[in-house]
């Protein structure tokens, strides 16, 4: 059985961490059912549905000291990889890299570690958030969202001494750290608009991640990779750039929700991909959302009634939208409404 999922087990039980612990007992059924061991894999779910242990799925938290309270907000991670539309060699590398966490002791027998540091890029909206909050998720790790709001401060050397605090507690505890927007604080030490503070903050910063152990799953995101400095990239190991969806992942996306809410053939559904041809992933789910709520506030709801109310909505916004990106030189076409033509 793998020593990490059971150092983590270790840990959340000592550290009261309800949904840690129910991450690696899921984990650990998981393993238990990929080696035929069934019995042991069923006693495991059973441990999950709260059969054998009451407090499992309780929203309890690590103890968090005073200096670092603040500082990052703790997610429990519910996505999975299947959960996300990826691109085919994004999805590969990823079980890659499960797999490396789950033969830690075969590469550590040849004194070799697991890949432990991963930056996306790509535009807002495309999933780098998701796709942090799946690797958490699928290595049974809790989540830490770092709070730029409270790491950065307007004094000299507070902000250096914040992220020092940040990274000095992350290294006692099995994570995944976030830094969504990480270009705010790994700017390029070259740029002569930068105080020397940032310069200091950027040098620390990348000291500080180097000397991180295996266990603290560094994932750092950016919409501005030109802005990052030389000497950040080559702190990762693992490089992905995530694309706005396509067409086909686009219609994959919306065929897959109007069946999940069990819409069947009421909606037009290639008038919804040609309408959300170019959106990003964000958009989606907000006007999964929307649908969603109307579907539950209506009286007597009807597909095709809320599908067209809210559709008329979002064709608007949209057609706002991109007009906006037409004069900042973007190249994308107004979109039609999705179920009435305009005369």
């Amino acid at each position: 059985m793998r020593s990490d999922l059971i150092l983590n087990l270790a840990h959340a039980g000592i550290a009261g961490d309800g949904p840690g612990l129910k991450r690696t007992v899921r984990a650990l059924a998981e393993e238990a059912a990929a080696k035929q061991q069934h019995t042991l894999a069923k006693r495991f779910s059973s441990l999950i549905e709260g059969r054998e242990m009451g407090y499992v799925g309780q929203s309890a938290r690590f103890s968090v000291p005073d200096n670092v309270r603040g500082l990052f907000h703790q997610i429990e991670p519910k996505r999975r990889f299947r959960d996300l539309l990826l691109p085919t060699g994004v999805v590969s590398e990823l079980n890659d890299l499960v797999e490396e966490h789950r033969q830690l002791e075969l590469l550590r027998s040849y004194s070799i570690e697991p890949r432990h540091t991963m930056l996306l890029q790509g535009a807002p909206g495309t999933g780098k958030t998701s796709l942090a909050e799946a690797v958490a998720s699928e290595l049974g790790l809790t989540l830490f969202v770092v709070r730029y709001d409270s790491i950065v401060g307007s004094y000299l050397g507070e902000t250096a001494a914040k992220l020092n605090d940040l990274l000095e507690y992350a290294a006692t505890t099995p994570c995944v750290l976030f830094f969504d927007e990480f270009d705010a604080i790994g700017k390029e030490r070259g740029d002569i608009h930068e105080t020397g503070e940032i310069k200091r903050v950027v040098s620390s910063l990348l000291l500080q991640l180097d000397s991180l152990p295996p266990h603290v799953f560094v994932i750092c995101a950016t919409n501005h990779p030109e802005l990052l400095d030389r000497a950040v990239w080559r702190r990762f190991e693992i490089h992905f750039e995530l694309p706005l969806p396509s067409k086909a992942q686009v219609q994959r996306w919306l065929k897959s929700f109007i069946r999940d809410i069990g819409a069947g053939e009421d909606v037009p559904v290639e008038k919804l991909v040609a309408a959300f041809a170019g959106v990003n992933y964000s958009d989606l789910e907000l006007f999964s959302l929307d649908i969603k709520r109307r579907l539950i506030l209506t009286k007597d709801p009807s597909y095709s009634k809320v599908f067209d109310q809210t559709v008329r909505k979002w064709s608007a916004r949209l057609r706002a939208a991109r007009r906006v990106n037409k004069v900042n030189g973007s190249q994308s076409t107004d979109s039609p409404d999705l179920f009435h033509q305009h005369d």
